[in-house]
């Protein structure tokens, strides 16, 4: 991880108002930065990766978290409010001009998907539901 990524999810970070929304709002800009570097032709070193974000995680946000426990939030309902909040959505598109905000939905759907694939769990729930309420939104959008 460079340090110029670093920089901008702490800038992220840093728009919570306590520290369960600035740790919410870590994990998902954390989140989708990885989940969109997965989207590369190039060969990846899956372990290097881990270690490298593992590492800023720990120094972050303390023992007990990693890049399982940040993509395991993801998947789960309490991602919903935060891709939802404006200010993490304002935060994270000034910050963050990399992943852009049209590119949530999908990410969090190849979260799911991996998620469904790896535990068998059932992907039905609060963050497919908002998924699907993005694309009828974009559907919406694109109609007008």
């Amino acid at each position: 991880m460079s340090p110029q990524l670093k920089e901008k999810i702490l800038a992220v970070m840093q728009y919570g108002v306590d520290r369960e929304e600035s740790t919410g709002f870590f994990r998902v800009a954390l989140g989708l930065y990885y989940l969109a570097g997965l989207m590369t032709k190039e060969t990846l070193d899956f372990k290097q990766l881990d270690r490298d974000f593992n590492r800023f995680i720990y120094q972050t946000i303390g023992k007990g978290h990693s890049i399982t426990s940040v993509l395991q939030y993801m998947s789960g309902e309490k991602v919903v409010p935060v891709v939802e909040s404006k200010r993490f959505l304002r935060a994270f598109a000034e910050h963050c001009t990399e992943v852009p905000l049209e590119n949530i939905p999908f990410l969090l759907g190849l979260n799911l998907g991996v998620a469904k694939d790896i535990s068998r769990i059932d992907v039905r729930g609060p963050v497919a539901d908002y998924i699907e309420r993005q694309r009828q939104l974009r559907e919406e959008a694109d109609a007008k």
